[in-house]
């Protein structure tokens, strides 16, 4: 789940981060009393959960109240990579003299969170890395020691800093990786932490992205999630406890358990065609839940063929067949569609959707060649 800035830059706060003085703002009017309420030149900022905002005009400097309220009004309502501004953030603006990018991540190779830093902040670092790679700084951090502060005045050092800057780099890497931590995240970071006229460091923007499967520890960030950012399919399967994640492909895939749904994916591609879909319906699905799974699926115009591929052991596969066809009467469709059954009930499944005239295999792979040439038009 990701946070929109001004929440993220809470967050850091919280753990002792500086950030600019600022908050949001849903209206032009809005946005004008805030700025003279801070008082001098502002930051508007447009929030939304993309990249590129500035380029694409979602961020002005106003050196007035009057043109920070003139700036929200061009900005609230802009579409940007198909996501419109609802809100603005409204910040002082900084002196900036150095920019600097800090993130933190989890590298599953070395199984820890990793710092990546680099004195050239501000800009896209994927960019960084592909153009100037040594410009890329990284410390592997132990989960049992944190963050140590030889650690952080050694990133410190390397990103040029010296003096009273390393005091404060280290307090706030430190504040970043307990934010990091904490809360969860898969990703924390400041891109630009700037270097002030005076010395002293501000992290002017931030960005987190959570682990969904850990939410539940956290329903305060659980109530930040911002609907519009995600996709419709995806907020109705999370709303249903559904594992979903939509791709580009033309056969859509119902599967029970993680593994399976990998594997059911890779045989669609063996056969020549290409997943439109992950969808894991979980252990002990009944017929309601899959009927949603079903409608979830049948909403993706590029679907040309589904394939179901049940191996019941919490899940029964009568329970499954009364859900397709549930879902058949709800929402009428003249997309084919394959089923395997497999284990527990799977002979009374079978029959059920026998007696509808459901095509059914035996195997996986024969399951997934009649998707493949359902999906082309061709009979079985």
């Amino acid at each position: 789940m990701k946070l929109h800035e001004y929440q993220s830059k809470r967050i850091f706060a919280k753990y002792g981060v500086p950030i600019p003085k600022g908050e949001v703002a849903v209206s032009p009017t809005q946005a004008r009393e805030i700025a003279q309420l801070l008082g001098g030149p502002v930051v508007v900022k447009s929030q939304v959960l993309v990249g590129g905002r500035g380029k694409a005009g979602g961020i002005k400097l106003a050196k007035s109240p009057e043109e920070a309220e003139n700036y929200a009004e061009q900005i609230l309502g802009m579409d940007i990579k198909g996501l419109t501004v609802e809100t603005v953030l409204i910040d002082q603006a900084a002196d900036i003299r150095k920019e600097i990018y800090l993130g933190i991540v989890i590298d599953r190779a070395v199984g820890k969170p990793v710092f990546i830093a680099s004195s050239e902040g501000g800009v896209e670092i994927e960019e960084v890395a592909k153009t100037n790679p040594e410009a890329i700084i990284r410390q592997a951090v132990d989960p049992l020691l944190g963050l140590v502060d030889y650690q952080a005045r050694n990133l410190a050092f390397e990103l040029g800093l010296r003096g009273k800057a390393i005091v404060a780099f280290v307090r706030i890497a430190q504040g970043l990786y307990k934010a990091f931590i904490n809360s969860d995240a898969s990703l924390a970071e400041i891109n630009p932490l700037v270097v002030q006229g005076d010395g002293s460091l501000l992290a002017v923007d931030g960005k987190m992205v959570l682990d969904d499967n850990a939410l539940f520890r956290h329903p305060d960030l659980a109530e930040m999630r911002d609907l519009q950012e995600e996709d419709e399919s995806e907020r109705i399967a999370r709303l249903a406890d559904l594992s979903f994640v939509k791709l580009d492909g033309e056969i859509g895939c119902m599967v029970n358990g993680a593994g399976l749904a990998m594997a059911t994916m890779d045989i669609v591609k063996h056969y020549g065609s290409e997943p439109a879909n992950f969808l894991d319906i979980g252990g002990g699905a009944k017929a309601e839940k899959v009927a949603t799974a079903l409608r979830i699926i049948l909403a993706d115009p590029k679907v040309k063929a589904i394939l179901f591929n049940i191996f019941g052991g919490i899940t029964r596969c009568d329970e499954v067949a009364k859900g397709i066809l549930e879902a058949l009467n709800e929402v009428p469709t003249d997309i084919p569609m394959v089923a395997r059954l497999v284990g527990t009930n799977y002979e009374e499944g079978r029959a059920i959707l026998d007696a509808a005239n459901f095509p059914s295999a035996q195997s996986l792979g024969e399951a997934a060649q009649k998707a493949v040439a359902l999906a082309k038009g061709e009979t079985i």
